[in-house]
Order: C-alpha cells, then sequence, then structure tokens
C-alpha cells in the first residue's frame, strides 16, 4: 500500500475514532437498540439527530388527532432506548391519539451492570439531545413543547431544564421521580426542582421504589421554594415504578394534565 493510501486510511480511522470517543454513551449498545427497533417498529418513524458530533436514534409519531396541541419529547431510563415497553412506548404512541406529535429519544446510555453514579460524565451530552429534539418540532412549526420522562430520564430532563432557557419549553411531567445524587451537582434532582418554574406534573405510583415514595414531601418543597404555583403532584394507588398495567390511567393523567397546562401559558 502507498503512503498516501495509508496516510487516506489513517486519517478515516482517525476521525470515526475521535467521533466516537467524543461520546461517553455506549455507542455500541446504541446501535444494538436501533437494529432491533427499526425493523419491528410499528408505531411513528425511526430518524437520526445529531448533538454534540453524535448521531442518535429518536422515533417520530405524528399526531393523528383533528387538532394539533403541541409536541412532546420522551426521555427513557437508564440502559434502555425509545421505544422500551414500559411507559415510553404507551407514551410515544397513544400521546399521538390526543393532539401532541411525540419524539422519543434516545438518551446517552451506559451497559445493564452501570450504577447510577457512572451515569454522571454522560449528563455532558443531556442537553445537546434534548435541544436537538427541540429543534426538530420547532422546524416543523411545533410552539408548545413538553417533556416527559421517566426514571433516570427526569434527572436528565430536569438538568436540561436548569442548563437551557429554551421558551417553547411549557411544560415537564416527571414520572417515578427520584432524588437523583444530591452530591453531584449535574444529577442533583431536589437542586433542579428549587430552578424549575414552568408547569410540572410530579406523577408516581404507590408501590413505586420507597426512595421515590419517601421522597414526595422533599420535591414539593423544592417546588415551594421555586415559587412554582403551577406545580403537582399526583400519586396513583397500586401503580408500580414502570406503571405495569397501568399504561392507560397514566396516559389518560398525563394527556389531561397537559392540555390544561402546556398549552395555555
Amino acid at each position: 500500500m502507498s503512503n498516501s493510501k495509508l496516510l487516506i486510511s489513517f486519517t478515516i480511522l482517525f476521525l470515526a475514532t475521535s467521533l466516537n470517543a467524543a461520546s461517553k454513551s455506549n455507542l455500541d449498545k446504541e446501535k444494538r437498540w436501533r437494529e432491533q427497533i427499526e425493523p419491528s417498529l410499528m408505531v411513528g418513524d425511526a430518524l437520526s439527530l445529531k448533538a454534540n458530533g453524535t448521531e442518535f436514534l429518536a422515533l417520530f409519531t405524528e399526531n393523528t388527532a383533528k387538532q394539533t396541541l403541541g409536541g412532546a419529547i420522551i426521555l427513557h431510563g437508564s440502559g434502555v432506548h425509545p421505544a422500551w415497553p414500559d411507559v415510553i412506548e404507551p407514551l410515544r404512541s397513544e400521546l399521538a391519539e390526543y393532539g401532541w406529535h411525540t419524539l422519543s429519544l434516545q438518551m446517552p446510555i451506559l451497559a445493564n451492570e452501570a450504577s447510577t453514579q457512572d451515569y454522571e460524565p454522560l449528563f455532558d451530552e443531556v442537553p445537546g439531545r434534548i435541544q436537538a429534539g427541540v429543534e426538530f418540532l420547532k422546524a416543523k412549526g411545533v410552539k408548545n413543547i413538553a417533556i416527559i420522562s421517566h426514571s433516570l430520564g427526569n434527572t436528565m430532563a430536569s438538568y436540561y431544564l436548569t442548563q437551557q432557557k429554551e421558551p417553547a419549553i411549557k411544560a415537564f411531567v416527571a414520572i417515578s421521580f427520584g432524588p437523583g445524587l444530591p452530591d453531584q451537582a449535574k444529577m442533583d434532582s431536589y437542586s433542579h426542582l428549587n430552578k424549575i418554574t414552568i408547569p410540572t406534573l410530579d406523577i408516581f405510583g404507590s408501590e413505586d421504589f420507597t426512595r421515590n415514595v419517601n421522597t414526595a414531601s422533599k420535591r414539593r418543597l423544592m417546588a415551594k421554594k421555586a415559587g412554582n404555583k403551577k406545580y403537582k403532584q399526583i400519586k396513583i394507588e397500586g401503580a408500580d415504578h414502570f406503571f405495569s398495567n397501568m399504561d392507560d390511567i397514566l396516559t389518560k393523567r398525563i394527556r389531561g394534565w397537559l392540555k390544561r397546562y402546556a398549552t395555555n401559558n
């Protein structure tokens, strides 16, 4: 092989390696999730968005109701994907029947055995991915955008909301919101709530993880300190962390709240 060909090959390899190195997410896992999701996708369209030099999967589902109320960006929890059968898939599919374009994003992930603490370095990539979703919806003329998140996705969403002042974001729905990591600034959910003033729905189940149920009063206190008069907390009796067999109830409560608070601000 000539020197010029060697140089070209090395340059391509270097650029590809540098691109992957820019993301701390497990991009191989993201690729595997995508390869599983795309062939079996029944609702919506798979597309690629780009943030911080990294392409990532997003699932867009157009509103099928007569009136479009806005757009909902949906964020999953740790280690999973934007079509996850618990919470995420029902919301992204069903909200599209009630006036909402939905955009479910692949958030940065790690291997299954990773702990919550291991996710802290990935939070630098969170605002960029969410903002890419916001810009996608805005380009489609969507003016009212809500963020709906579950589990660790709540900590990511609340971190974004403290970092990015985006007028298009009208409301925040946090499903099964936990404390995050109070000793890590990027993952301190309490500190985040103390800065969020847009309408916020904090919805969880009576059978959720103990730490989430037991910290409900502290979340209310943080929202009160923030002066958030449109913060509402709802506990669904019998629901677990994943709202198993209670997707219809979850969707109904969320869409009713969204219609009231995310379209009139």
